[in-house]
């Protein structure tokens, strides 16, 4: 069973112990030598895939030609080798190799999401860790342990501690996870990474103004740059520098002045001494590229447009009202008062944060698809636009109590809908979670994660590429020491210019 901690303020003069600190507690976390269980190796094959599905089909998106772009102007440093960054065969440093993967695994969100207290999607974990491990050679089996440890840290900060209502970016409890994995990884002792997740928490705290309003390219990259100042200071705490401590609990600390304040009181579990780390088995990934709150709407959406052909004709609906969570509502619904969420002209980052949108849009289409959907012409399209603004979401309070339960078997990340035809008809009909996953109607395995690879890498990677990647990843305990570049993908001829990559100050 896993240990709860209690944490809180202190102040100064209470001289709160070293071992006593969050921070240290995680990195005793990390350095455990613990096993990895097989059901855990095979779901970390499942998320490499998946990382990987979702990066090729972001290739040329404009993020990621930047980041790539800057990334290629950094030369593997004297360390090791470097590591490879997706779509392409150069080297790079470990640090812009986190930054432009990063970027790439982020730009469609589309990969693995886990949300309790706070959101996260735990697979941004895994590009800088993979970096480092490609850079000094780690092995397959190194690679999953340090993995295990970063989606491990992550998922019970996400549980304990509440960074949003802050409005602090939730990429904060990525900084302090993925430089955990990357002690995992590396072996590294307590105190070295103690420092390391100091430092990487002190410089990830940012506000949540990345994904309100107009949401702006950032959104990709904050949790790059998370995954980038990891390694960084993994760097830093190995050559023996050290971070503010403590940095959650100090009175001018995280928690003191970000979160809950002076008075504050959370309690994180972690694994306890010996005991395995699962918590990449709580998680889940998406079917649709969408924000998560939103895969199990897209369901219902397209289940409504098969049984109700109607509803998809704004002539003939007066409202549609959909029920949910705190959380949907005042994120990605109506509730979080951004008019950008019902503009045909918004970008395609705020239009998979707006429920609005994407539930018309599925239940017009009877599908979703991580282009077409966000198309200019696709969003501008009058009936669309309609029928979009009849849409309103509010806070159906026991669908919040099932959001932020902790019982996995009533859970839930959807609600109720009700439309309102013209002539009265009152048409009612809820989901609790999306069809992928693992409680849901078709829950995603090893078949469905091989299945979007291939649907995503289509005419953008060589057939004979995607079946070398596919066997490497499902080979990844048995990767020896220097054989993790087999986890990069080279695209197919002609898919990648960097040539017409923007010029930057690099």
């Amino acid at each position: 069973m896993v240990k709860e901690h209690h944490v809180r303020v202190y102040k100064s003069e209470e001289n709160l112990a070293r071992e006593e600190q969050l921070a240290y507690k995680i990195a005793k976390v990390a350095a455990d030598p613990v096993a990895v269980s097989d059901e855990v190796t095979d779901m970390v094959i499942n998320r490499v895939i998946d990382n990987a599905s979702v990066a090729i089909a972001s290739l040329n998106r404009a993020p990621i030609v930047a980041a790539r772009a800057q990334a290629l102007t950094h030369g593997p440093s004297t360390g090791g080798k470097g590591s490879k960054v997706f779509g392409i065969e150069e080297r790079v440093a470990p640090e812009w190799a986190a930054w432009a993967n990063g970027v790439a695994v982020r730009e469609l969100d589309y990969h693995d999401t886990f949300l309790a207290a706070d959101y996260s999607h735990p697979g941004d974990n895994i590009p800088p860790i993979l970096a480092v491990a490609q850079h000094v050679g780690s092995s397959g089996k190194d690679l999953i342990r340090g993995i295990a440890t970063g989606y491990e840290i992550q998922v019970n900060l996400v549980k304990a501690i509440c960074l949003h209502k802050h409005k602090i970016d939730h990429v904060a409890h990525l900084g302090p996870s993925a430089a955990a994995g990357i002690g995992t990884l590396l072996g590294l002792d307590v105190e070295t990474i103690f420092q390391s997740v100091g430092q990487a928490l002190h410089t990830t705290t940012a506000t949540r103004q990345s994904r309100k309003g107009e949401i702006s390219t950032w959104k990709a990259h904050a949790p790059a740059f998370a995954g980038k100042m990891a390694v960084e200071s993994a760097d830093r705490a190995m050559r023996g520098q050290t971070s503010p401590v403590p940095i959650y609990e100090g009175e001018d600390g995280v928690i003191a002045w970000m979160l809950d304040g002076p008075d504050a009181n959370y309690t994180v579990p972690l694994p306890e001494d010996g005991e395995a780390k699962r918590a990449i088995l709580d998680t889940y990934t998406k079917e649709h590229s969408a924000e998560y709150q939103a895969q199990a709407w897209i369901d219902l959406a397209r289940k409504l447009h098969g049984e109700h052909p109607e509803v998809t004709d704004p002539a003939n609906v007066e409202s549609v009202l959909i029920k949910t969570s705190h959380h949907t509502h005042y994120v990605i619904g109506s509730g979080a008062n951004d008019p950008q969420k019902y503009s045909p002209t918004a970008s395609r980052e705020t239009l998979d944060h707006s429920i609005p949108y994407i539930f018309t849009v599925a239940l017009q289409d009877g599908a979703w698809h991580h282009v077409d959907s966000y198309a200019p012409e696709r969003a501008g399209r009058p009936d669309t636009v309609e029928l979009w603004h009849k849409v309103t979401t509010v806070e159906d309070p026991e669908w919040t109590r099932r959001y932020h339960s902790l019982d996995i078997a009533e859970k839930a990340f959807g609600g109720s809908v009700e439309i309102t035809l013209k002539d009265g008809t009152v048409i009612t009909d809820q989901i609790a979670v999306a069809d992928a996953h693992p409680l849901g109607a078709r829950p995603f395995a090893r078949e469905q994660y091989v299945n979007k690879f291939r649907t995503l890498a289509a005419g953008l990677v060589a057939e004979d590429e995607i079946e070398r990647f596919l066997a490497a990843a499902a080979r990844l305990p048995e990767l020896a020491a220097g054989e993790l570049d087999q986890l990069n993908i080279k695209a197919a001829d002609g898919v990648i210019d960097l040539a017409a990559a923007p010029k930057g100050l690099f």
